[in-house]
C-alpha cells in the first residue's frame, strides 16, 4: 500500500516530510512534486533503489534518469568538471526547470546514466522537493511518476492512478506550476546543445550564455553516438491511451474528425484556436504547458479513442508543447 503524506506546497513542515525522506534515503521509492511534474524518487547512490524504480515504471534501461539535488554545491560534487557555462546557467535558473548534462565523477551508478559518461542533474524549484532533498541527504533520481511512456502526472491523483501499490509513498502538495518536464541542455561537448525542450526557451538559455539561440539546436544530420544523455528522447512518450494524430492546419483536423465520425469512433480535437467540437488549450505557452497533461488525463478518463492535435509553431516556448505532442503521436 502506498502511503500518502499531504503537505503545504509553499511552506512544508520538516516533520511532515521526515518519514518520506527516511524512506528515500533507505532506498524506497517516493513520489513527490516538483514545479515541472511529479517525480518518482529513488536514492541515486543505490543501485538497488534504481532497479526498483525501473521495475515500478516499466522503464527501458537505456533511458537515463535526472538526478535532483538540493543546491548548487551538491550538484558540483557529482560532476567531474564544472565549466563556466554550467555556473552561469545554474545561477540564472536554479532552483528551476533546467537540467544540465555534464561528465559525472563516477559516484553515480550506471543505471542512472544508462551506462554513459554523463549525468543529467538539476535543482528543482519547488519548496516541497527542496525540503525533501535536504532531509533525505542524498541525490535523488526522479523521472516522472507514471508508467513508462504514459502521461506525466501533474497532480497527486495522477500518480496513484498509475503507481498505487507499486511505490512506498507519495508526497501530495497540489498541482505542479510548470506542467511539463524541464529543459535539458548538454554541456558535455564543445558547445551547449538543447536535448529536450521545456519551460525555458532556447532564447532564454542563449541570453545567459551570450550566444545565438539557433546554435543550441542539435544538427539535423548529426547522429547520436553512444548512450542516451537525456530522458524523453526514446520513442513514444507522454502519451494518452488514444491514438494521437498531429496536424498543422484546421482543415486537416476537420478531415480527421470527419473520417472518425463516419466510422463511429469516439474522438476529440485538441487545439489552441476554437473550432467545432474542439478541446481548447490556453493560448499562451506557459498556460498551455501547465494544462496539457491534465487535459490528456481527462481524455483518457473520457475513453476517447482518437485524438487529432493542431501543433503550435516550432519556436520559443512552444517547442516544449510541440515536442510532447509529437512524441505522444509516435507508434512505438
Amino acid at each position: 500500500m502506498t502511503i500518502v503524506w499531504t503537505v503545504n506546497a509553499e511552506n512544508p513542515r520538516p516533520e511532515d516530510l521526515r518519514e518520506a525522506a527516511s524512506l528515500l534515503a533507505a532506498g524506497q521509492l517516493v513520489a513527490f512534486p516538483t514545479e515541472t511534474v511529479y517525480g518518482l524518487g529513488a536514492n541515486a547512490l543505490s543501485s538497488a533503489a534504481i532497479d526498483r524504480l525501473y521495475q515500478a515504471k516499466g522503464r527501458p534501461r537505456a533511458n537515463p534518469l535526472i538526478v535532483h539535488v538540493a543546491d548548487l554545491e551538491s550538484a558540483k560534487t557529482i560532476c567531474s568538471v564544472w565549466p563556466d557555462t554550467a555556473e552561469r546557467l545554474a545561477r540564472a535558473f536554479w532552483p528551476g526547470p533546467l537540467t544540465l548534462v555534464l561528465p559525472h565523477c563516477g559516484a553515480i551508478p550506471s543505471g542512472v546514466t544508462a551506462g554513459g559518461e554523463t549525468v543529467a542533474i538539476r535543482v528543482p524549484g519547488h519548496p516541497v522537493a527542496l525540503e525533501l532533498l535536504r532531509l533525505a541527504g542524498v541525490p535523488v533520481a526522479a523521472p516522472s511518476a507514471n508508467p513508462s511512456g504514459g502521461i506525466s502526472p501533474t497532480l497527486g491523483e495522477h500518480v496513484l492512478e498509475g503507481l498505487d501499490g507499486k511505490i512506498a509513498g507519495l508526497v501530495e502538495a497540489g498541482p505542479c506550476s510548470r506542467g511539463v518536464e524541464s529543459t535539458v541542455i548538454d554541456l558535455s561537448g564543445t558547445h551547449p546543445v538543447l536535448l529536450r525542450p521545456g519551460p525555458l526557451s532556447p532564447e532564454e538559455i542563449a541570453q545567459v550564455l551570450g550566444s545565438d539561440p539557433e546554435a543550441l539546436l542539435p544538427s539535423a544530420d548529426k547522429r547520436k553516438q553512444g548512450p542516451e544523455k537525456s530522458p524523453g528522447r526514446m520513442g513514444r512518450h507522454y502519451a494518452p491511451k488514444a491514438q494521437v494524430v498531429c496536424v498543422q492546419s484546421e482543415a486537416e483536423a476537420r478531415a480527421c474528425c470527419a473520417v472518425w465520425q463516419q466510422q463511429g469512433k469516439r474522438h476529440a480535437w485538441l487545439a489552441l484556436q476554437p473550432g467545432p467540437g474542439t478541446i481548447l488549450l490556453p493560448a499562451t505557452p506557459a498556460e498551455a504547458m501547465r494544462s496539457i497533461y491534465k487535459v490528456l488525463h481527462k481524455i483518457d478518463k473520457d475513453l476517447i479513442g482518437f485524438l487529432v492535435v493542431q501543433l503550435p509553431n516550432a519556436e520559443g516556448r512552444w517547442l516544449a508543447l510541440r515536442d510532447r505532442l509529437l512524441r505522444a503521436s509516435l507508434n512505438d
